[in-house]
Order: structure tokens, then C-alpha cells, then sequence
């Protein structure tokens, strides 16, 4: 994919695309990434050091990424080569690799810039391995996915994953500054429409020269308003990928809102996820999913609650079905929290792991036959209902454990009445064992 920032041999023509025309010539150029760019951030140690090592940049489209390993190799003096995961297979690889060969010997280094790097599978991935360890290649990968997980371990102890992130919209206006200098004429546009202008291009700079490209081609007798900008561009769609680290972000964000008690910001990232293009049915499931970890028993309709708007989103289906799910959302955000159930449950699963293959109790065990009643199964049994205030107080753990405490429940929402319970009953119980 180009680079907004890429740098190129030919000189500059007005025949050629703005982002073109506007690339980098070096590192101080580049706009935004100050994180990664400046004096004391990782890549300005290394330059100032001269011991530049093997990178992945990860970050959106639009950031400057492959810009930024084109003036590298020229910052450092190595040949650069370009490749795409997408479109190179084994035999291109083994070709790029041989030719870095004969450059190291003849006494110049090759920086392989590999973009999408992610799109290479592990045993691909394990190809670039000894080449970089024996110094025939720098590699500098970009990806727009998540190294932790797309990325072999390998790889990653052998580079330094860099983060590379959105620009901000101040830096989008310094770039549609670069573009009027360019033009030589400002963009007619108001106040109000140029900062809309910014916010269409969603933190992606090569989206807002190419929206520049066409405002700069429009005849215009007066400055456009937002409402006559919005009819002459769309916005960039928002970046979702379903299957994607967005997808996985956007649905943490969703999730800590809730448990954060903030409708707000809730409903908000809810918005999002469906603006993206997110299967209703997905967002249902993990609506109910913070119902039953989050809020549990501390409000006991809140289970209820969300069921009841996937039925619905079911019945109704889109749009209107979202509305019965945004109300669960802003329900669940409201609602007393407790993780005690949750919490209960994997401590009860981690005893039960440990403790293996202990039976229950004889005295808790059904005696349908007299073999059985023979080997004390129900002997000393004690039947809750016959007792006063019906509870027994027997134990009903294996013999050979010690009683376990899982369920704490808090003093939030309904739990404070099953805390009071809990209290109850464990009082009893002390009282019945002395």
C-alpha cells in the first residue's frame, strides 16, 4: 500500500497525486509520531547511537509508516527494498534474500521494508530469521494487527515493536497547511467546515489529502459550510475490522464502561461498534455476558433485563432492535456491581481441580439398596425441614477437605440481602457445630 510520507526519486510535479507531491525528504519532515521520532524516544537513540536494529511499526493506516523506513535507510545508508506480505511468496523471498547476500559482500547493507507482515504465516515469518541474525537484512515490518498475536515470538525477540499512532487533528491542520503552501491558495472553507474537514479524515493523514485534492479541484465562488462540504464529501467510515484488534478494543472499551458505571461513555462505544458494521447478535451475547460477571446477583434483573432486549432485537431486528439493546447497555451501566458470583465460581472450579476425586459425604449419599445403607450411605443424614429454623448446619464438602469460603457477596444492591443471609447461616452453622 502507498505511503502517505513515502519518499521517491522523481521530483515533484503538479501532474502528480498531492500526497505524492507531499512526501517527506527527511525524518524531521514527517509530521506527527513524535513518540517514536523524537531526540530521546527509541528511534532517535538508535540514529544518534548509529546502531539502528530490526523494527515493527504498528499503527492505522495513513501514519507515515512506510515514510518513516524509506528515510531510515537513507538516514543510515541502506539500500531499500519494499515488499508486501499481500503479493510475495517463497521464490520472491529467497530472490530478495540472495540479493542482500551479494550487497553485504560487495560492502552495503539492505533495509527490507515488509508491509501488511502480519499476512505472512509462521513458517514465512521463520524464513526472515536467519537473515536478520546474521545481518543480510534489517527488517522493519508494518502492520495495522496486533504484533502480540500475529506475529511469531521470534520475530519479536529479534525487533522492537514501535508504536505508531493516529494523527492528531492538530497535526491533520498542519497538513492542510503543507497542502495550501502547495496549492498556493487556502481551502475555501469556513471555520466550522475545515474542522469538520479534519474529523473526516479520522487520524489518517493520506485521507485528508486526497479529500484536499478534490476540495482544491471544486469551483467555488464562496467558503463552504459543513452542510455544503457534508454534501459534497462522505466521511471516511471509521476503522473496523470484525475480526480484528479494533474489534477486541472497542468491545474491552464497551465492557470497563459498563463496569465503570458510565452510560455515557457506554452507550458510546456501542454506537461505535455498530457504526463499524458489528453483528447486533455479537453485542447481545456480551451485553448478557456483563450482566452475569459484573453485576450478578447484586441485581437480579439485570440478567433479565438483557435477555429480554436480545429477544427483542430478534423480533424487531434492525433498527429498532439496536435501541432495545442500547437500553440494556445503559441498564447494565446503572446497575449495583459485584463480581461475587463470578468470583465464587472460579474459586469453586480451582477447588474442585485440586481436591480431584473426593467423594461426597456418606451421610449426604441416597442408600436405595441395603448394600449401600451397609456402607453407611444416608446414615446420620439430618433433614433440614425437621429442624427448627430448617437448617442443619451439617457439613456437606468431602470428608477429607476443609470447608471452603467461595461467595463473599458486597454490600451493593440486592446482595446485601443474601450477605445478610450468608451471615445468618454462618452463625448458625457455628452455633450447631459447638
Amino acid at each position: 500500500m502507498a505511503d502517505l510520507f513515502d519518499t521517491g526519486a522523481k521530483a515533484p510535479s503538479k501532474m502528480q497525486p498531492l500526497a505524492d507531491r507531499l512526501r517527506p525528504k527527511t525524518l524531521g519532515e514527517v509530521i506527527g509520531q513524535e513518540q517514536v521520532l523524537g531526540p530521546d524516544s527509541p528511534l532517535g537513540v538508535m540514529l544518534a547511537s548509529g546502531a539502528l536494529s530490526s523494527l515493527i511499526f504498528w499503527g492505522p493506516p495513513g501514519v507515515g509508516k512506510t515514510t518513516i523506513a524509506r528515510l531510515l535507510a537513507d538516514e543510515t545508508d541502506l539500500n531499500f527494498v519494499q515488499i508486501s506480505a499481500i503479493f510475495t511468496g517463497v521464490p520472491d523471498l529467497k530472490k530478495i534474500f540472495e540479493a542482500a547476500k551479494v550487497r553485504r559482500e560487495n560492502g552495503q547493507g539492505t533495509l527490507l521494508f515488509v508491509d501488511e507482515i502480519h499476512r505472512f504465516n509462521k513458517a514465512q515469518q521463520d524464513g526472515f530469521l536467519p537473515y536478520m541474525e546474521d545481518g543480510t537484512i534489517l527488517l522493519v515490518g508494518a502492520t495495522t494487527e496486533n504484533p502480540s498475536f500475529e506475529l511469531n515470538a521470534a520475530v519479536l525477540s529479534r525487533a522492537q515493536v514501535l508504536v505508531l499512532t493516529r494523527l492528531s487533528l492538530a497535526d491533520l491542520e498542519r497538513l492542510a497547511q503543507r497542502a495550501e503552501k502547495d496549492f498556493n491558495k487556502p481551502l475555501l472553507l469556513d471555520p466550522e467546515a475545515r474542522a469538520a474537514l479534519l474529523e473526516m479524515a479520522d487520524g489518517d493523514g493520506r485521507s485528508l489529502l486526497n479529500l484536499i485534492e478534490q476540495i482544491s479541484a471544486w469551483t467555488l465562488s464562496e467558503k463552504l459550510t459543513p452542510e455544503g462540504l457534508g454534501k459534497r464529501l462522505m466521511r471516511r467510515a471509521a476503522q473496523y475490522d470484525k475480526s480484528g484488534d479494533s474489534h477486541y478494543n472497542l468491545i474491552s472499551a464497551l465492557h470497563k464502561s459498563v463496569r465503570g458505571s458510565d452510560p455515557d461513555a457506554a452507550l458510546y462505544w456501542y454506537a461505535r461498534m455498530l457504526t463499524g458494521g458489528e453483528d447486533p447478535r455479537y453485542l447481545a451475547r456480551r451485553i448478557t455476558r456483563m450482566a452475569v460477571e459484573d453485576i450478578g446477583l447484586a441485581d437480579t434483573n439485570a440478567h433479565r433485563v438483557c435477555l429480554d432486549a436480545w429477544e427483542t432485537y430478534e423480533r424487531l431486528g434492525s433498527p429498532e432492535g439496536e435501541l432495545a439493546l442500547a437500553q440494556a447497555v445503559t441498564y447494565l451501566a446503572l446497575a449495583p456491581k459485584s463480581n461475587a458470583g463470578y468470583a465464587a465460581y472460579k474459586n469453586a472450579m480451582a477447588a474442585a481441580k485440586k481436591t480431584g476425586s473426593e467423594p461426597p459425604p456418606k451421610h449426604i449419599l441416597n442408600a436405595p439398596t441395603a448394600l449401600m445403607k451397609d456402607q453407611g450411605y444416608g446414615d446420620g443424614y439430618a433433614y433440614d425441614h425437621d429442624a427448627e429454623d430448617a437448617f442443619s448446619g451439617q457439613n456437606y464438602f468431602p470428608e477429607t477437605m476443609k470447608r471452603g469460603v467461595y461467595y463473599t457477596p458486597v454490600e451493593r444492591g440486592f446482595e446485601r440481602e443474601l450477605k445478610r443471609r450468608v451471615d445468618y447461616f454462618t452463625k448458625l452453622r457455628a452455633k450447631r457445630e459447638t
